[in-house]
């Protein structure tokens, strides 16, 4: 019996073994089962699209740009492993390519800068005289007849007939006589004559003669050349009469003019080298003897005085001068120095793209500074960089044209967000805005606030398709449409070019703009200029010309990169938009101001030539 029980323990014991090992073996199979259905059914990488000319764009099927309508590409997207902040724009490697972004690393430098004057040779005022007489009478010749002539001092230049005179010689006559009794009357009379500018030679000739001369000649006091000659033949002159204008050449001044944001580089002393239209291939040197302390109110320029020694005459009144003067900023030495090309600049702000320091990716943020001085190709920054930031000098509308799309700060949104196409952020339209963070631009006496936006590296010309320039060319006539609505006031004309100006800029075929660089700018420019033009077409005469400003801003810009087959003269009101400045476009280089009433519509001056 004993023997059957552990028969039965053993046979339980390997019942209960076979149960748990399928109970395992089980838990096993599904788990290798689930194991292998998850791989079969987890999801396949999504292929991204995007567009060569605007890399944000990722798309997950094939297609147009939604900017530009290109065809997409595809994207391929390698994982950096780097942590990239929200406020950052990011390139490919390939975009940075297309854009042709080229960075800078800022550092510090003498303010030093080249300054470019023009201005004319003038006489030296010092050497200017009068000739008049000193005896009262009749003029009964002429030694000098014209202007110009060369008359050197004891030269006889007229002779009068002076009743006067004739009285003197008779008491002179008559002192000689008593000479040796009243020697004092005989010296009064000789002084009498000779305070009538008579030489020693003439009254010893009088003397000798022992006759009364009716006519004497008047001797030149001065050496120069006659500049106006205001006696003619037979007049009767007084004592004191002027009677010719002389002006000694043998130094001259060059009166240089100095645009206001230049003279703190303008130091008297400061060495000049200046060439003569007149006398090509002739150079002269001189130093700053003066500098102006008044602006002229129209202009905006102030003189700066040269003087130079000019014994061969060859220097004459009137002859346009060149100059060139190395000035250098005493105040300071060394300078937060940036190229021009890496500005930004809207009139309130200017701004900079600092390169975030990333191994593998390239990335850049936004930065407001504040500009220092003008140096030619350099800005002084007052504030907002140190040295050793890295900013990007090309291609920086590429990246804030970026930035706009991404909904991020940039240069006309600098709060951020999606952007409304119907206002003009960031832009001073003349409207009284107040901005939060203090850099208001147009406070900075040492920025030239003429400028509404940053006319840098805006010359060099950009080649285009034919077809595209065509299409520019509408938009350029309608613009001078608008432009010659302004000019006679006429606020329904001008609305309704304006709508003109909208179907000619949206009808513009952006896919013909196949550089990226010439691809990149006309986006923002087609942006700006159709939002003005909405804007004029909803406003009066006054606000339809602080558009214009705006619309003419960009506008300019088009056709300085792209030219548009027509001469185009850029001219320019210091007076416009309330002293501020403005410019505008015309065919013709006299001057026709749309932003003033009719009696100042001839205020302005041609700044720039565009062909």
């Amino acid at each position: 019996m004993k023997k059957y029980k552990n028969y039965i323990i053993g046979t339980g014991i390997l019942i209960i073994g076979i149960f748990l090992g399928s109970i395992f073996s089980s838990d096993k199979n599904s788990s290798t089962t689930t194991s292998d259905e998850h791989d079969l059914v987890q999801d396949p990488v999504t292929k991204l699209w995007t567009c060569s000319m605007h890399p944000q764009i990722k798309m997950e099927k094939p297609g147009n740009c939604p900017i530009c309508g290109m065809e997409l590409i595809p994207l391929d997207e390698d994982s950096t492993g780097e942590n990239v902040a929200s406020n950052e724009i990011v390139f490919t490697e390939e975009a940075m390519q297309l854009a042709n972004i080229q960075t800078y690393t800022v550092q510090s430098a003498a303010a030093n800068k080249e300054i470019r004057l023009l201005g004319k040779v003038q006489p030296d005022e010092r050497k200017l005289y009068s000739q008049v007489s000193h005896i009262p009478g009749r003029i009964e010749r002429l030694y000098v007849n014209f202007t110009g002539e060369k008359v050197h001092r004891g030269q006889r230049i007229v002779r009068v007939y002076s009743p006067d005179l004739i009285t003197a010689q008779k008491e002179l006559f008559e002192a000689i006589k008593s000479k040796d009794i009243y020697p004092q009357l005989y010296t009064a009379s000789r002084n009498k004559l000779k305070l009538w500018k008579l030489s020693d030679a003439q009254i010893s000739a009088i003397e000798k003669s022992g006759k009364v001369q009716e006519q004497i000649d008047i001797l030149s006091d001065y050496t120069g050349y006659v500049m106006k000659r205001n006696v003619e033949l037979g007049d009767h002159i007084m004592t004191g009469s002027n009677l010719f204008d002389i002006a000694n050449l043998s130094t001259v001044w060059v009166m240089f003019e100095a645009y206001e944001t230049d003279i703190p580089w303008i130091h008297i002393g400061d060495k000049v080298s200046f060439t003569i239209q007149a006398l090509p291939g002739r150079k002269f040197n001189g130093k700053v003897t003066y500098v102006d302390p008044f602006v002229s109110s129209s202009t905006r320029v102030a003189k700066v005085r040269v003087e130079v020694k000019n014994p061969s005459n060859k220097l004459l009144p009137e002859m346009y001068a060149n100059g060139i003067i190395n000035a250098k900023l005493r105040t300071l030495k060394n300078a937060i120095v940036i190229p021009k090309s890496a500005v930004l600049w809207t009139g309130k702000r200017a701004v900079v793209y600092i390169k975030v320091p990333h191994q593998k990716i390239h990335s850049f943020t936004y930065k407001e500074i504040v500009l220092g001085q003008d140096m030619g190709d350099l800005y002084i920054v007052k504030e907002g960089l140190k040295e050793g930031d890295i900013i990007a000098t090309n291609g920086v509308y590429r990246i804030d044209a970026s930035a706009q799309l991404m909904g991020q700060k940039s240069m006309m949104n600098p709060e951020g967000g999606k952007i409304s196409t119907g206002g003009h952020a960031g832009m001073d339209m003349g409207e009284k805005t107040t901005s939060s963070k203090g850099s208001d631009m147009s406070k900075n006496t040492e920025v030239k606030v003429q400028k509404e936006v940053d006319h840098t590296n805006m010359n060099k010309r950009i080649e285009v398709k034919k077809e595209f320039k065509n299409q520019l060319n509408t938009v350029f006539n309608a613009y001078l449409k608008l432009k010659d609505a302004l000019v006679k006031d006429n606020n329904n004309l001008a609305k309704n070019t304006a709508n003109e100006i909208v179907k000619t800029i949206t009808s513009v075929d952006m896919k013909l703009l196949t550089n990226p660089e010439a691809h990149n700018h006309w986006m923002v420019i087609q942006k700006e200029v159709l939002s003005s033009a909405k804007a004029i077409t909803s406003s009066n005469l006054e606000m339809q010309r602080s558009h214009f400003k705006h619309l003419s801003a960009h506008l300019i810009k088009a056709v300085k990169l792209f030219g548009v087959n027509q001469t185009v003269y850029e001219q320019f009101c210091p007076m416009a938009d309330d002293n501020k400045g403005a410019y505008w476009m015309s065919l013709n280089k006299d001057i026709k101001n749309p932003y003033l009433n009719a009696d100042m519509r001839t205020c302005g001056e041609v700044k720039n030539i565009i062909k």
